[in-house]
């Protein structure tokens, strides 16, 4: 079974290698050596391959799971033109989000800012011993047959990497700092699938840094990096969708979905525990709710509250977050700030 399981991602993984040198070579290359960025060759075949990607997740969004959406919504468009055409537009700049993040837009401004940075950084890990560790081989012991299997050694890394979202998130929910920046993916009062990518820049910078140290450290190979952020966040799509779609009673146990991660972001319980206005709350898993039933942070039932953030509604002050992009960023720098 393995061994046929491993003979489908190899196939699939050729035909990505084939499409991905396609775009670079007929896309990509041409367009930098007309900008005069031909000495970043080797950066922007990567960058072909997370254009890719995203293009791929962007079309599974519009074909799959937003047909989907109108066909069972957990959460019904208002009938009033006003309600319905506020929402409507926060959804539109939730589009534009995933625009921005999907389609590497994120990934280039990061690259020119810090690129020198991270080279310092992984040149100084290399040098003191903490590069080139392989999470397959120290496992090898245990798992017989890892090395020798590209699936288990994903699942290996999976498995690690979630656990680091896992804890990353609850460490989103639990500093004000943090806070600060994260509650602007919690200000959606409409959650659909577009909802995943609603996220402060800075707080992705601090995500993405850690995230990238981790999978260097456990040596997660390149290609299975850009799979494992594929599949993670086509998941999370599914997660934050306005979807009627339950898994039962064990399959809701074994992987995120829309029911369990909708309670994250109810008002009063995703984002809050031991009182009103405490910072914590309940589903923090990303992808596996185990890591929630192992710590003590799952919820598991269906209740259909309302989402967003206590501070939005009118009796607490009716905070804004924002209405557009750059309005979202700011205001996100001056809660940071505790300007507002």
């Amino acid at each position: 079974m393995l061994d046929t399981l491993d003979a489908l991602a190899n196939a699939a993984g050729s035909v990505f290698a084939q499409a991905q040198d396609a775009l670079f070579e007929q896309v990509m290359q041409p367009l930098m050596y007309a900008v005069g960025l031909g000495s970043y060759l080797e950066d922007g075949f990567d960058a072909a391959g997370w254009l890719l990607v995203g293009l791929c997740q962007i079309t599974a969004l519009l074909l799959v799971l937003g047909p989907l959406q109108r066909w069972r919504p957990i959460e019904p468009l208002p009938t009033d033109d006003p309600t319905r055409r506020a929402l409507g537009a926060a959804v539109r700049v939730d589009v534009i989000y995933t625009l921005v993040h999907r389609l590497g837009l994120v990934r280039v401004a990061m690259f020119f800012a810090i690129e020198p940075l991270w080279n310092s950084l992984f040149g100084w890990m290399t040098v003191h011993g903490v590069d080139g560790g392989h999470l397959d081989q120290w496992i090898a012991p245990w798992w017989p047959g890892v090395t020798d299997s590209a699936l288990a050694g994903f699942i290996a890394y999976l498995l690690v990497l979630d656990f680091v979202n896992y804890v990353l998130h609850r460490a989103q929910h639990r500093f004000e700092w943090w806070w600060a920046l994260h509650a602007l993916h919690h200000s959606q009062r409409h959650m659909t699938m577009w909802s995943d990518s609603r996220n402060h820049l800075l707080d992705s910078l601090v995500v993405d840094t850690v995230f990238v140290l981790v999978a260097r450290i456990i040596g997660v190979p390149p290609g299975q990096f850009v799979i494992l952020v594929a599949v993670s966040q086509l998941l999370e799509n599914v997660a934050h969708a306005n979807l009627r779609l339950g898994f039962g009673w064990l399959g809701e146990r074994l992987i995120v979905g829309p029911y369990f991660h909708r309670l994250h972001h109810a008002i009063g319980l995703g984002h809050e525990s031991k009182g009103k206005g405490t910072l914590g709350g309940c589903n923090f898993a990303v992808l596996l709710p185990v890591w929630d039933i192992l710590f003590g942070t799952s919820n598991f039932s269906h209740r259909m509250a309302p989402t967003g953030v206590r501070d939005q509604l009118e009796e607490e002050g009716a905070r804004d977050y924002g209405s557009g992009f750059w309005a979202q960023q700011w205001l996100g720098l001056l809660r940071l700030a505790h300007r507002r």
